[in-house]
This record gives structure tokens, sequence and C-alpha cells, in this order.
């Protein structure tokens, strides 16, 4: 198995955070093969997925692939699985897990499917070497992924283990919280050109805040995690990560910004908690934090964007009441927003129209389960 030469990789994400990841894969200098909701496909080396692990915003994990064959029955899986040289992969005194999603006739609990893997690779093991790995179900060291579609296997190597979506700096993530990589999604596909203001009345945990004030630094969300799956593989090289963790913090921006990064809300132990979070991702100084309410959030001279992510009425008896909320913030970005670009995130789309400004964009995006759209609006 060459590591070094150029693979297919699968990078998972949440649900419509495809586009962000494509564009970030992009920015990055990687050609995108296919995308859909769930999944960008691009290429790389070994070395690429770990880098991308380090530096991704809006993924879920890194897969990198490993073979792919036939397999009608899973006694077919077994055999051809048993061909791969994975004592080259695992390491025989570690610990491996597989996940999979599987859709075929011959499998309706996937536990089954995963457990014909797993037996191929004990085999595979003893008879090289006689000796072979431990396996479960955590997440936290080398992890094999399976795709079993009808007749087609595919076999990869997760490289990320349990899920990069979450970015690590999160303290206390306060109340209904957007999960970081959607966060980010949601400033990559704003206006935002990390140049002009960024303003976030509403603020709650500080999630966008901090993932604006991250990019703008140019800091990366690897340097708040220190377990990788890929580092518990046999053919990993300690020197290579070190590069890369080293390169990536010659991105870092030591200098004072240009703008100002401002997030106010009206709860006390909100701002409380963003400011914690914050320090704890080494971004509290670029944030302006203040309490008021939405309304008396200071919004600077020379433009850049304003994003609120108001509830969504998901709690009887909310609704009346956000219908004022929503009119009132459609005020506010009329009456103190001239020369900025608006921003509303909501999986609301019948109190968006309380806002009273025309859409110029609305981006479909799911925060977990709830279908969102965010909401576009130039501010003359």
């Amino acid at each position: 198995m060459d590591i070094n030469s150029k693979n297919t990789l699968v990078i998972s994400c949440s649900p419509g955070l495809n586009i962000a990841l494509a564009h970030e894969l992009e920015g990055l200098g990687f050609e995108i093969v296919k995308s859909d909701p769930k999944a960008v496909i691009t290429s790389g080396s070994f070395a690429d997925a770990m880098m991308l692990n380090y530096k991704l915003r809006c993924a879920n994990r890194i897969l990198w692939h490993l073979a792919s064959f036939r397999a009608i029955h899973p006694n077919h899986l077994y055999k051809n699985a048993k061909k791969v040289r994975w004592e080259e992969i695992l390491k025989p005194d570690g610990y491996f897990s597989i996940d999979s999603f599987t859709k075929n006739k011959f499998i309706r609990d996937t536990r089954f499917a995963n457990l014909k893997l797993k037996d191929a690779i004990a085999d595979r093991f003893v008879e090289a070497m006689n000796v072979r790995p431990d396996t479960g179900s955590e997440k936290d060291q080398a992890v094999i992924f399976m795709r079993w579609m009808a007749e087609e296997v595919e076999l990869f190597i997760d490289t990320s283990g349990q899920s990069i979506a979450k970015h690590g700096y999160r303290l206390n993530p306060g109340s209904a919280p957007l999960m970081e990589n959607l966060a980010a999604g949601i400033i990559q596909e704003s206006q935002w050109n990390q140049s002009g203001h960024f303003v976030n009345p509403m603020c709650g945990s500080g999630t966008l805040a901090i993932e604006a004030a991250l990019m703008a630094s140019g800091q990366y969300p690897g340097m708040f995690r220190d377990n990788y799956a890929f580092q518990h593989l046999s053919f990993y090289d300690s020197a290579v990560w070190q590069k890369i963790k080293e390169e990536a913090k010659s991105d870092k921006e030591s200098k004072p910004l240009g703008f100002k990064i401002i997030a106010t809300d009206i709860d006390s132990k909100a701002i409380n908690t963003a400011r914690e979070n914050a320090k704890h991702a080494g971004v509290e100084h670029l944030i302006e934090f203040v309490t008021c309410a939405f309304e008396e959030t200071p919004v600077p001279d020379g433009g850049g964007v304003v994003l609120f992510n108001p509830a969504y009425g998901e709690r009887m008896g909310e609704l009346e009441q956000l219908e004022t909320t929503y009119q009132q913030i459609g005020d506010f970005m009329k009456q103190k927003c001239n020369g900025y670009v608006g921003y509303i995130f909501t999986g609301n789309m019948e109190l968006a129209k309380k806002v009273g400004l025309r859409t110029k964009r609305r981006m479909p995006f799911f925060n977990g389960k709830i279908e969102c759209r965010l909401l576009e609006y130039e501010l003359y």
C-alpha cells in the first residue's frame, strides 16, 4: 500500500454542509470530484488526509479509500476483505473498531456485516502473524469504515475516528447551541470577507463569533485536539504529523485585526459563557463582548456582516413572542445596519416572513434534523 500516492478521500459532513465544505477544500487546493448533501469526494495522499483533519472546519470525518470489491453474500465479504494486507495497516498489539453503512438484501443488521469484516481481519492477522489486535466499539483508536451498497463494497480507513465536527474549545455549550462545524459553514457561506466587521447579536454561547475569530486569525480546529484515529495505524509517522502542525501554525496571524468582531446578548450568563469559551479557544482578545438587548448592539461604521441566529419557536407558546422579535430584528437591520449584509439563520420560514425585508439569497442547511435557511439581506 502506497500511502504517498493520491487516493480517493471521502469527506463526510452534516446534511447541507457539503457546499461550504467543497468551498473550503477548494480553498486548500483540492479538486472536487463529487459532492452530495452528506459528503464531498476529492483525492489526496495519506498526509493530505492528516492535514485535512487538522484544518477542516465543516467536516465530520475524513475517509481514505482502501479497497473495493463485489460481494453478493456475507461469505464473499469475508473472502475479499481477508485479501487486504491488514497487517500493514493495523498494529498487531493495537485496537480497532468497525463502522459501516449497509443497504442490500443480505444484511438486516449492520452488526452482522461488521462481524464478518472483523473476522476477516482477525483471521488474516492470525495466519500472517499468529496474533491479532483487540476490537470493540470505541472509536478512539484505529477505525475501519465499510460501505456496502447492493453488491458493491468499499473499505476505508476512517482517519478521524471520533467526529471532528466538534472543535473542542467549548467548555460550556450553553442552551440550544450551534454545532461548531455548522457555525463555520454558515460564516463561510456568508459574504464576510474577513476585512469588514462581524457583528453577532443574540450570540448565546459565542460559537459564531469564536469561529469567525479563529478564521480571521488563521487558527484551525486541530489545535484543540490531540488524538485522531490515524495516529493508531502501523504506518503512522509522527514526524509528518509534527510538520503538518508546524506548517499550519505559520498561517496564524499575530497582528491585530483590522476590523471588529462583536458579540452581544441580553443574558449576562450567556455572555460569561461565550467569554469563557472564547478564552479557551485563545481568541477572547479578538472579540468585543457586550451584555445588551440586540437592539442596542453597537454597529461600527465601515460595513461588514451582521448575523442573527434567533430561536425558531420549537417550544409551545413561543411563536407569538417570536413574531415580534423577528419584526424587531428586521427593524434593527433597516435602521442601524446600512452598508452591511444582513443574515438570519432560522428553521422557521413563517417567522422569517415577519422580518419585512426582501431576501437576496436563501441557503439551505440542517441544524440537527431541523431544515433551516441562511437568509441574506442587502442593507442599503
